[in-house]
C-alpha cells in the first residue's frame, strides 16, 4: 500500500461510525458440536479459510493477540485513522468454547497491546486503559447460542465485554438438524433474554439461503425476527450461504441437492429484508469476504450491499425505499454531509423484547438522518447483583466520523449528543419510577460501559460497581 498523503485518510468508511474497529482473530480450535454441513475444514479458525485477509494476518502472527493489535494500530496509524477509540472484535470461532486461560491470556494481550505495557494481570490491564492512548471503548465476542449461560456471561463481563454476537442463522429448529447446527431455538431465545438483562448488545448472524429453505420461507423468518419479542436483536450481519471449498455442502452441491440463491434473487431479498429491518437495528454487515478460489457456488459480490444501497439513495419520488435501519441513517454515511440540517431533536421508540421494556432514544434531524442512539432497558429479570433494582443503558453511540479524545468536534461527535441522550435516559427513568407509586420503582442506573469509557460517565456522576458504571437516582 502506498503511504497517504499528508491528513489523507485511507479507506474513510472505516471510521465512520465515530470508533475504529480493530478484530483479532482466536487460533484455530474445532467447534465442540461437530461441523455444520456449510463450514469448511481448512485448518484455519473454522468458517474461514485461508485466504481471508483477517486470517491471512492472523496466521503470520502465530494468532498471537498482542502482535494483531500492535500490526492493526500500525496500519491504522499509516492511513491516518484516529486510534484513541479501538472497538476490539475478537473473532475465528465460539470464544467462550475455549479453555478459560487461553480466553483470559487473550483478552488481556489485547489490552496490554492498546495499553504498550504489560501488566501482571487483567484486572490492572483493564484499569490502565481507562486513561490509555488507545482506549477499548467496546468489546465484541462471537460465541454459539448453547454456550451462553450464565456463568459465560459473567466471565465476559469481566473481560470487558460490551456486545456479543450470536451465530444463530436461521430460527428453525428442522434447519437446524439439517444442517447439523447442534443448538434449538429455545437456546436463541435464552440466551438473548439472558444478555440483554445483563445489558449487552446483542448481534445475530444470519443465513438466508440454507438447505431446506426458498426466498418466501426467508422473508418470513425475518419478519419473525421482528414480530416477535422474543428475539429482536440489536444488530445483525447477514451471511448469504454460499458452498466453500471443504464444507460438506460441497458434496451436495455437486450431487444437485442444493443450490444457493443467485445474485437477482438475492439482492431482491436483501432489499425486502432491509426494507422491514426497524429503526433499533443496525445491519452490521452483509455478504462474507470468501475468497473466489475457495467459492465454488454462490453470490461473490462482496460489495453487493454498496451496489444496491447506492440505487436506493439515488431512488427519487414515490418509488424511493424507504430503509430505517441504523447504519443507513447514520451522520458518516450520509451524501453531501456539508449540507445535512444539524439540528437535532430526540426520537423515543419503545418496544418489549424478551420479557423487558425497551426504550430505543435517537438523536435525528428532521430528515430521520442518525446522530446518536441509546439503549435503555427496563430488565424483566436479572442474576447479576450489581443490576438488582437498576435500569440497564445498553448502548450509548454518537456516529459519525470519529474524533480524537480531547479534540473539539463539528459534525456530531464531541458536541454534546451524548450528554444529552443521557439526560434523557435518566428523565426516563424518573418519569416511570413517579408513575408506579405504588409498583416497583428503581433505585439506580447501570451502564454497561467499555473499559475505555468509564472516564466520561465518571464526569456525568457513575461509578464503577462491579463491571457496571452506576448512579443511584434520588
Amino acid at each position: 500500500m502506498l503511504k497517504p498523503k499528508p491528513h489523507e485518510i485511507r479507506k474513510p468508511s472505516k471510521t465512520l461510525s465515530g470508533v475504529t474497529p480493530l478484530a483479532v482473530v482466536l487460533k484455530p480450535k474445532a467447534c465442540n458440536h461437530g461441523i455444520c454441513l456449510y463450514c469448511p475444514s481448512l485448518h484455519v479458525p473454522q468458517s474461514y479459510t485461508p485466504k481471508s485477509p483477517a486470517i491471512m494476518r492472523a496466521m503470520m502472527l502465530d494468532y498471537n493477540a498482542y502482535k494483531q493489535v500492535k500490526a492493526r494500530l500500525r496500519a491504522y496509524s499509516v492511513m491516518n485513522h484516529p486510534t484513541d477509540k479501538i472497538e476490539l472484535i475478537i473473532m475465528g470461532g465460539t470464544f467462550l468454547d475455549y479453555p478459560i486461560k487461553y480466553q483470559e491470556k487473550f483478552v488481556k494481550d489485547c489490552y496490554d497491546a492498546l495499553n504498550n505495557k504489560k501488566s501482571r494481570n487483567l484486572s490492572e490491564a483493564k484499569k490502565k486503559n481507562e486513561t490509555a492512548k488507545h482506549r477499548c471503548v467496546a468489546l465484541c465476542i462471537e460465541t454459539r447460542p448453547d454456550v451462553c449461560g450464565k456463568q459465560e456471561i459473567q466471565r465476559i463481563l469481566n473481560y470487558g465485554c460490551t456486545r456479543v454476537e450470536l451465530g444463530v442463522q436461521a430460527i428453525d429448529n428442522k434447519i437446524y438438524e439439517k444442517v447439523k447446527r447442534g443448538h434449538t431455538v429455545k437456546d436463541v431465545i435464552d440466551a438473548t433474554k439472558l444478555l440483554k438483562d445483563s445489558g449487552f448488545k446483542v448481534g445475530y448472524h444470519i443465513m438466508p439461503g440454507l438447505p431446506g429453505m426458498t426466498t418466501a420461507k426467508d422473508l418470513k423468518m425475518f419478519r419473525k425476527l421482528f414480530n416477535d419479542q422474543r428475539f429482536k436483536p440489536d444488530q445483525l450481519k447477514i451471511y448469504p450461504c454460499q458452498v466453500i471449498r471443504g464444507a460438506e455442502l460441497e458434496k451436495w452441491y455437486w450431487q444437485e441437492k442444493y443450490k444457493p440463491y443467485n445474485k437477482q434473487e438475492l439482492k431482491k431479498l436483501l432489499i425486502r429484508m432491509l426494507k422491514i429491518i426497524p429503526n433499533y437495528c443496525r445491519v452490521m454487515r452483509i455478504m462474507r469476504e470468501i475468497p473466489p478460489a475457495y467459492l465454488i457456488a454462490g453470490v461473490i459480490n462482496i460489495d453487493l450491499r454498496s451496489e444496491f444501497e447506492k440505487e436506493i439513495r439515488d431512488t427519487e419520488g414515490k418509488n424511493k425505499i424507504k430503509i430505517n435501519e441504523i447504519r443507513f441513517r447514520e451522520i458518516g454515511r450520509q451524501k453531501n454531509k456539508e449540507n445535512i440540517d444539524r439540528k437535532v431533536k430526540i426520537k423515543i421508540t419503545k418496544y418489549k423484547a424478551s420479557e423487558g421494556e425497551e426504550y430505543f432514544i435517537e438523536a435525528v434531524n428532521k430528515n430521520k438522518i442518525l446522530f446518536g442512539l441509546l439503549r435503555l432497558r427496563f430488565p424483566d429479570k436479572v442474576f447479576i447483583d450489581e443490576l438488582k433494582d437498576a435500569v440497564i443503558i445498553r448502548e450509548l453511540h454518537v456516529y459519525g466520523k470519529a474524533i480524537e479524545i480531547g479534540k473539539s468536534g463539528k459534525q456530531s461527535q464531541h458536541i454534546g449528543i451524548g450528554k444529552m441522550l443521557m439526560q434523557k435516559a435518566e428523565k426516563i427513568v424518573e418519569k416511570e419510577n413517579n408513575k408506579n407509586k405504588q409498583g416497583k420503582k428503581f433505585q439506580k442506573i447501570a451502564v454497561i460501559s467499555g473499559v475505555g469509557v468509564r472516564e466520561y460517565y465518571k464526569k456525568l456522576g457513575y461509578k464503577l460497581k462491579g463491571n457496571y458504571m452506576v448512579k443511584r437516582l434520588n
